[in-house]
């Protein structure tokens, strides 16, 4: 996401889960986020980020995303879904990039995942910031650990 025209890094934790099944075509994800739990290191930011201008988390808690299917398109994986934030479903389609480091001997494999998206930015407010650009592009990494 950008703001006053620069770049602005953040965390917000998910949790869910992804089934990986053959063909990989048949997977599916079902990640979800606390609003209120949007962190880019400035409290004052993370403040707006989380009200009621933005994405209301006192009356909207939860961001959801929900995979419908994995394609694979010449610069690689992409997941179609539905994107849930502030009660409004949107489609939306994530770049995802995988990684498989380097796994020990006996030990389950781990994936990590960088994904990439556009979102529309009415989806999280209605009020024209100058500063706010229609588009707002974000990037986002997990690690993916076998269930136990």
């Amino acid at each position: 996401m950008r703001v006053a025209g620069r770049p602005v890094r953040g965390r917000l934790p998910l949790t869910g889960g992804v089934r990986i099944t053959q063909p990989i075509e048949d997977s599916a994800a079902r990640l979800a986020a606390r609003a209120s739990a949007v962190s880019t290191g400035s409290p004052v930011l993370d403040r707006l980020l989380a009200g009621p201008r933005f994405l209301d988390a006192a009356a909207f808690p939860e961001i959801s995303f929900r995979s419908e299917r994995l394609v694979w398109i010449p610069a690689g994986w992409r997941a179609v879904g539905r994107l849930q934030v502030k009660n409004t479903e949107h489609e939306l389609a994530c770049q995802l990039d995988l990684d498989l480091p380097d796994t020990p001997p006996g030990a389950l494999p781990r994936i990590i995942i960088a994904s990439s998206w556009v979102i529309d930015s009415r989806w999280v407010t209605s009020q024209w910031i100058p500063a706010l650009g229609r588009r707002i592009m974000m990037k986002c990494s997990f690690l993916l650990e076998p269930g136990m």
